[in-house]
């Protein structure tokens, strides 16, 4: 059993991390803004507190004692700069525990925008992409950038990006791993469900296979 603090628990694929993690024996936390309106999960074994993933210090106080932290965390129709406030919050309020308290582990949900293409560019320098959609995948890469300038002996830190399209759906259990490529089938797709996501997370939090880097999942 692992001791989790979730930020973002509430979100599509929080959720789906939340409930993959308690499926298999795992005891998380959900640290949220507002616990009154954090619905009950099924099985009732989720502590909920309060806590603020912007907020380095509400981070130090959320985490400690936690083996890992996940941040699924989504600006929603907000800026999308808050990716890169939450990555420098995580990293600065693990780093700011005390001597005496064990660092955990940091897992980011990233964005795919920054995966290569089979064809050789980045999704995101593809034609059509929608200026909003554009921003939040900068955004995203601009997280990631600023976690591969932390140190893995200081912060154990891992971001994984999902394929180019994710969607609730079915969960096999079964996924294709990649780094900084672009994953596709042989049509040349990259999708993945939310539950196989959660799987592949989940999977990485009882491994601890990529540590100090990216990696991406698809079907």
């Amino acid at each position: 059993m692992t001791k989790i603090a979730l930020f973002g628990a509430t979100g599509t694929i929080g959720n789906r991390v939340l409930h993959e993690a308690l499926r298999r024996g795992h005891e998380v936390t959900a640290v949220v803004r507002d616990p009154a309106k954090f619905p009950d999960p099924a099985d009732g074994a989720t502590t909920v507190v309060r806590g603020d993933v912007l907020d380095p210090a509400s981070v130090a106080g959320a985490v400690a004692g936690h083996e890992v932290v996940v941040s699924a965390f989504g600006p929603g129709s907000g800026d999308p700069a808050a990716l890169v406030t939450a990555a420098r919050s995580l990293i600065g309020g693990v780093r700011s525990l005390g001597p005496d308290t064990p660092a955990p582990r940091v897992l980011v949900v990233g964005g795919a925008g920054s995966l290569r293409t089979p064809g050789g560019p980045l999704v995101w320098d593809e034609a059509g992409v929608p200026a909003p959609v554009l921003a939040l995948m900068h955004a995203h890469g601009d997280a990631l950038d600023f976690l591969r300038t932390v140190p893995v002996e200081e912060v154990r830190w891992t971001c994984l990006s999902p394929a180019a399209q994710i969607a609730p759906g079915e969960r096999t259990g079964t996924y294709r791993l990649g780094l900084d490529g672009l994953v596709v089938d042989e049509e040349g797709r990259s999708r993945i469900s939310t539950e196989d996501f959660a799987v592949a997370l989940v999977d990485e939090i009882e491994r601890d296979a990529h540590a100090g880097r990216r990696f991406t999942v698809a079907h």
